[in-house]
């Protein structure tokens, strides 16, 4: 582990991973395997120690956003099948070829430029559907059928075919289920255009939580896999058991009683009421500690306490409940005797979802990992 000089740090639990993953094993069929997301640094958790640990609790796959955060987890040593799920530009292709990456493709532009260039092998390519989500991916059977011609060239080979859901974490199936008919409906015209046998996989982490009979050969197990349910329909069905893998934890670096009347940070936003007892602690909103957490609790000593005044850059205030020393413990994500704060709290504070808080974490602040 690398060593590091500042009283902050984000310890992750590796056995909370391998834990997430294997309860998702026991819920799908024995035919569907894993596709391991470790996209944007790992949720925040760190892409080479997540990917690791999911290979060996039994994800067979990889799926990442970028090239770049493929060729990362190559040049680390990792050498089973990584999936780009965004646009890689076609210049680029060589390098994705060199690595032996898979990418996706859904432009029969991109397929032309692809088809021009001197390649060692064929890109081994998935195919993205647009079945509802309105990102990137083809929409029509026109548009499926105009790939397909191109796919037929020598400088493809076509693995996988995939989809993504935009509502299935959601009380209300009706886009969930009209997204099934309308992959279902390309489904039909591709097997009747293409002999070969292809991968498909539509399951993000809570279609594949909620409806694992619904599943294809592979599923992408995203946000669930650090131990986080994608929406409070999820988290209050609970389908599996998760375990939270992140905690972010820090020390008090100085402590003081103030007067009635004094002002706490940037603007003088918070005035003492009577006699408190004032923390710093040192993060702040260059460490992802967002400025809308003001007012929002972390743990000292079992306790919660209030973040009082405007959060700066690098430190933050907090209103003690009682006295404390420096070098006291803080918890700002995790559990504290019998406290806990979640990550889906924060994402209440920011009115936004416990995706953002995990990858909101910068680099700056240090990863320890534990089993």
């Amino acid at each position: 582990m690398k060593e590091f000089y500042r009283d902050s740090w984000v310890e992750i639990k590796l056995a909370h991973i391998d834990y997430n993953i294997k309860q998702l094993t026991k819920r799908l069929r024995k035919e569907t395997n894993i596709y391991a997301v470790v996209k944007a640094n790992g949720y925040g958790h760190g892409d080479i120690e997540v990917a690791r640990t999911a290979i060996d609790a039994g994800a067979k796959r990889l799926a990442v956003a970028l090239l770049d955060e493929a060729i990362k987890l190559r040049e680390a040593g990792i050498h089973v099948p990584i999936l780009v799920m965004g646009r890689v530009r076609p210049a680029d292709v060589p390098v994705a070829v060199k690595y032996e990456i898979t990418l996706t493709c859904y432009q029969k532009e991109w397929l032309e430029e692809v088809r021009q260039l001197e390649l060692e092998k064929p890109v081994t390519v998935h195919l993205k559907w647009d079945t509802g989500m309105g990102r990137i991916g083809i929409r029509s059977t026109t548009e499926l059928l105009d790939n397909l011609k191109l796919l037929k060239h020598k400088a493809f080979y076509l693995e996988g075919i995939f989809t993504h859901f935009a509502t299935a974490d959601e009380e209300n199936l009706g886009h969930f289920e009209s997204q099934l008919v309308h992959f279902q409906r390309l489904r039909e015209v591709f097997e009747k255009n293409w002999q070969e046998k292809v991968l498909f996989h539509t399951g993000n982490s809570a279609a594949s939580m909620r409806f694992p009979d619904k599943m294809f050969d592979f599923v992408r197990f995203g946000i669930s896999m650090y131990g986080l349910y994608p929406s409070p329909t999820v988290k209050l069905e609970q389908p599996i058991d998760l375990k939270p893998a992140l905690s972010l934890q820090s020390r008090l670096i100085h402590v003081k009683k103030v007067e009635p009347g004094t002002t706490i940070s940037y603007g003088a936003t918070y005035t003492a009421q009577t006699e408190e007892w004032i923390g710093t602690v040192p993060l702040g909103y260059a460490d992802g500690i967002r400025r809308g957490l003001q007012g929002s609790e972390v743990l000292v000593n079992g306790k919660r306490c209030e973040i009082v005044g405007r959060i700066c850059m690098d430190q933050f205030m907090l209103r003690l409940t009682e006295q404390a020393k420096v070098g006291d413990l803080v918890t700002v994500i995790g559990k504290q005797d019998q406290e806990e704060i979640e990550m889906d709290e924060l994402a209440e504070k920011l009115e936004t979802i416990n995706y953002e808080i995990a990858c909101m974490i910068s680099s700056r602040v240090p990863r320890i990992y534990v089993d």
